[in-house]
């Protein structure tokens, strides 16, 4: 019998479609255009110990089959998370995951302890922030620090699986992913945005904020593609796919290459149905295949 539904680490997701933090808010909007729970989840806009305002505009800037973004991580603050947005999504028959950043270890363990007590069903540890106690180095550039931070998360909220999020830009996302895994990690999701700038030719000045931005959209996919893979051969926790995806058959691709699941991104500025549009058409293919979505993964065939 066909089947769609996923578990990462102990948590079950009525299908692999999941949206990606920093695109979908925490789900309000877009419950507005269709009804949030055909999808397997979410993945709420990042949180941090306090308010956010975020960078200045200009901070979003488009590129051929893609957009940078140096939005700055706005957001409301955990204890408004929890007091709103928590209670909202917990009515909704939709697995949560909450995903948390921070600018200090003890940033990360404070909010980690504050969610502990969340309705989120699983926690994503957002480690592409700079850590200020090193000089503005991102906590997900090297090992050591991707494990270190980890460690400390899982032990201050014990009672949620952690996800950490992998940054593309580091000398072997394996390492860190298998970096990840000796700190705690119940799985990782990879890849967040690969760093980039806009230039505008006429003013010869930088577009966004701060000179860089976080590049998304399907230009991305066959770097994330590829990282997938590497990381599905170096760990044994799940994984959760991301990275230009806009169609169930880049879904497949991702879960092909080892990814349990999979995050939408992007593509929700462009179609807000775009998410659900993709529950559905998977879940078409896997009932006119009358296949289980679980064993595809993984099953990557090389070239001889």
């Amino acid at each position: 019998m066909s089947n769609l539904k996923v578990n990462i680490a102990g948590v079950e997701f009525k299908n692999p479609v999941i949206t990606a933090s920093g695109t979908f808010g925490f789900g309000r909007e877009y419950d507005r255009f269709y009804n949030i729970e055909e999808l397997g989840g979410i993945c709420t806009k990042g949180l941090t110990i306090k308010p956010r305002l975020g960078n200045p505009p200009p901070r979003i800037a488009e590129s051929c089959s893609g957009m940078l973004n140096s939005v700055g991580l706005q957001n409301p603050g955990v204890d408004r998370y929890l007091q709103t947005d928590d209670l909202y999504l917990a009515k909704r028959d939709l697995t949560v995951i909450a995903n948390v950043a921070g600018s200090t270890l003890e940033d990360y363990i404070a909010i980690a302890e504050k969610m502990n007590s969340s309705h989120a069903d699983m926690i994503e540890l957002n480690i592409s922030c700079p850590n200020v106690k090193e000089g503005g180095m991102a906590f997900g550039v090297l090992p050591k620090s991707v494990e270190e931070v980890t460690s400390a998360v899982k032990k201050a909220c014990s009672d949620k699986p952690i996800i950490t999020k992998l940054s593309p830009n580091v000398a072997c996302i394996a390492d860190n992913a298998r970096a990840a895994e000796s700190g705690g990690a119940d799985a990782v999701s990879l890849i967040n945005t690969l760093s980039g700038m806009a230039v505008d030719y006429k003013t010869r000045r930088p577009i966004l904020f701060n000179n860089n931005g976080g590049m998304s959209g399907p230009c991305v996919k066959p770097v994330a593609l590829k990282m997938v893979w590497d990381c599905y051969n170096a760990v044994k926790i799940p994984i959760i796919g991301l990275g230009g995806i806009t169609s169930y058959t880049d879904v497949l691709e991702f879960m092909i290459c080892g990814a349990r699941a999979v995050q939408v991104g992007t593509h929700n500025f462009t179609e807000p149905c775009g998410a659900r549009d993709i529950a559905r058409d998977l879940a078409k293919y896997v009932e006119e295949h009358d296949m289980d979505i679980n064993d595809i993964v993984g099953t990557l065939i090389l070239n001889k």
